[in-house]
């Protein structure tokens, strides 16, 4: 089974405007409310793409309450710890150009924490555990690497998703994947990466610091997989990018959807490459139909 964990969950509130003015009426075209939150995103495609997950996590309030129903009502299992406090409400505004305004989530105390622990530490040796996301500031940076650490006996295979110091804090218990962008990739080492090889020196600088497998999502440049059998590439489908909010955690969710069953590293990353185009050209996270209709134009070549 593939899990999910999202600390900090939206209600991804998407509203369409045209012309939007600042400090006048606007009137809105089209809104749309969908379940938010890295983690939950790659569940969402994982659905999409007729695969079983278990989204968990934190929720609060009737914003939780509508992450879940939404979510179950489209056929997602999910086991949310209530929180005291709302879930946050995210306000994507898009126009001529993309406004986005994060609300701030409710706090996690040791109990809700404790509860979370207890459910993951009942995961075994065939079980995929996705970490996604931002965690709330009231949290330590590095509470990924503690859940590593409390998971190490139990060999599931772990997928890293956040940025920085939360991220480079899990190397050292050997995750299955981490999926750094390429301005990312530049913050944690702190240097101005302009190359494609100096983004394949870097990505190997990861492999070394611990993690198994390294995906660098380069937009419309495409991606690597940098991994022990050596460096891919695929460039990006061609089409019109309508959506940059879940393309990453597309890319994730594509590729465990097909790693899962075919353990093939380079056929999952085609996947995932698909499936994060097929979202960054959809108003929502991408369908099966969508992510399958692209798989043609994914072509991965080894550079070393």
């Amino acid at each position: 089974m593939i899990y999910t964990v999202t600390f900090n969950p939206s209600v991804d509130y998407i509203v369409q405007v045209d012309d939007f003015v600042p400090g006048k009426i606007n009137r809105v075209k089209n809104n749309y409310k969908y379940p938010g939150g890295k983690g939950i995103n790659v569940s969402r495609v994982l659905n999409n793409l007729r695969v079983e997950s278990k989204a968990l996590g934190f929720i609060g309030g009737f914003t939780g309450n509508f992450i879940k129903d939404s979510l179950e009502k489209d056929g997602v299992y999910t086991d949310f710890i209530k929180v005291q406090g709302d879930t946050r409400i995210n306000v994507k505004l898009k126009s001529n150009e993309e406004t986005e305004i994060n609300g701030v989530g409710p706090d996690i105390d040791d109990k809700a924490l404790d509860e979370l622990l207890k459910m993951l530490k009942k995961l075994g040796s065939e079980d995929y555990l996705v970490l996604a996301g931002n965690v709330q500031n009231t949290l330590p940076s590095d509470i990924y690497a503690q859940i590593q650490e409390k998971l190490v006996n139990n060999k599931a295979r772990v997928i890293v998703d956040t940025t920085g110091e939360a991220l480079t804090a899990t190397l050292k218990h050997k995750p299955f994947l981490i999926k750094p962008n390429n301005h990312e990739l530049s913050e944690i080492f702190g240097v101005e990466i302009n190359t494609r090889e100096e983004i394949i020196f870097y990505a190997k600088r990861l492999l070394d610091m611990g993690a198994e497998n390294v995906i660098i999502s380069m937009a419309g440049e495409g991606a690597l997989l940098v991994c022990e059998e050596g460096v891919y590439h695929s460039a990006a489908p061609k089409g019109k990018v309508k959506n940059s909010v879940g393309a990453g955690d597309s890319l994730i969710g594509g590729f465990l959807a097909n790693y899962c069953k075919s353990l093939d590293l380079i056929e999952a990353f085609r996947w995932g490459v698909a499936s994060g185009s097929a979202t960054a050209f959809s108003l929502d996270l991408c369908t099966k139909d969508e992510a399958e209709r692209l798989l043609a134009e994914v072509k991965v070549i080894k550079l070393v």
